[in-house]
C-alpha cells in the first residue's frame, strides 16, 4: 500500500477503534470490593456488606436488560444492605417507572434505601419518588433510619441533591449522638466539603462517573465537581468525614467510557 494511503487509512480507523473501545468499556461493569472503616461502628456491625449502586441512567444507552443484569449481580453478591445513590434514569420521564419496576427486585436482609440525584429532578422528581415507593425502596431525603442488631445501632441517612434540592444534614441525622456510627448517602460528593457535622463517619456518593473519560497524568475536565479530581472516584478525605465516590453504572452524554469502567460497589464496614 502506498504510504500516503496507509496513513489516511490509519487516520480514519483510529477514531472508529477508539469509539468501539469506549462503547465496550461502558458495558464492562466491575465489582469493586473495598473496606471502609467507620468511626464508632459497633462490633455487631463489623463486616456488614453494603452493595452500593448509583447513576444507573436507564435510557437509550442503558436498556432494561442491563438494569436487570445489575439487579441479578447484586442479588448474587448477597449483601446485608443495598444503597442506591440516585440518577436512576435519563432523557425523559418515560424511562423512570420501567427502571424502578426492575429495581423492585432488589432485596436485602437490612433493607434497600436510596436518595435522589440531579437527573431525577430534571426528568421527573415526583415520578421518581412514586416509583421508589412502589418498588419498596425507602427514600432517604434529609432523613435516616436506625439499623439494629441486639442493643447496637447504626444510622443510615441521606440528603437531597446538592444541585436541585435542599440539603439538610442535621435533619437527616436527627437524634444521632456523637458516639453513634453513621453512614450518609449523598448523590453529589461536593456536599462533603461544606459538611461540618462530625457525626457522619462515612459518606457514599456517585454523580461524577469517575470522569467517564480518564486520561492518566491529566486532570480530568469532565468531572462535574467544584473540586476537580478529588471526588472523581474512590476514597477521599473531606474536612469532617471520609467519602467514597463510585464511578457509577451508567453514562451521560456520549455512551462511552475510557480508562473508567462502570462500577458496582461492595463496601464492607469495619470498626
Amino acid at each position: 500500500m502506498h504510504r500516503r494511503n496507509f496513513l489516511k487509512l490509519v487516520a480514519c480507523a483510529a477514531p472508529v477503534a477508539a469509539l468501539g473501545y469506549g462503547l465496550a468499556e461502558a458495558g464492562d461493569v466491575r465489582i469493586e470490593r473495598v473496606d471502609a472503616p467507620v468511626p464508632n461502628l459497633p462490633k455487631a456491625f463489623n463486616g456488614l456488606r453494603v452493595a452500593f449502586l448509583t447513576d444507573i441512567h436507564h435510557g437509550p444507552y442503558a436498556p432494561l436488560a442491563q438494569v436487570a443484569a445489575f439487579v441479578r449481580t447484586t442479588l448474587a453478591l448477597q449483601p446485608d444492605l443495598i444503597l442506591l445513590g440516585g440518577d436512576y434514569s435519563s432523557r425523559n420521564e418515560s424511562y423512570i417507572a420501567p427502571c424502578l419496576d426492575v429495581l423492585a427486585s432488589l432485596k436485602a436482609p437490612l433493607g434497600v434505601f436510596g436518595v435522589l440525584g440531579n437527573h431525577d429532578y430534571w426528568h421527573g422528581v415526583e415520578a421518581t419518588k412514586t416509583g421508589l415507593a412502589k418498588a419498596g425502596i425507602e427514600e432517604l431525603t434529609n432523613r435516616g433510619v436506625w439499623l439494629t442488631r441486639g442493643n447496637d445501632r447504626l444510622r443510615i441517612a441521606g440528603v437531597d441533591d446538592l444541585w436541585c434540592g435542599r440539603v439538610d444534614v442535621a435533619e437527616a441525622l436527627a437524634d444521632t449522638k456523637p458516639t453513634d456510627a453513621c453512614v450518609l448517602l449523598s448523590h453529589n460528593p461536593d456536599v462533603a466539603e461544606t459538611l461540618t457535622d462530625r457525626r457522619v463517619g462515612l459518606m457514599l456518593s456517585g454523580h461524577t462517573h469517575g470522569g467517564q473519560l480518564s486520561f492518566r497524568g491529566i486532570a480530568n475536565p469532565f468531572v462535574p465537581s467544584r473540586y476537580g479530581d478529588k471526588y472523581a472516584r474512590g476514597f477521599a478525605d473531606a474536612p469532617a468525614t471520609r467519602v467514597y465516590t463510585s464511578r457509577g453504572l451508567g453514562v451521560t452524554g456520549l455512551p462511552v467510557r475510557y480508562n473508567c469502567p462502570p462500577e458496582l460497589s461492595v463496601i464492607t464496614l469495619r470498626c
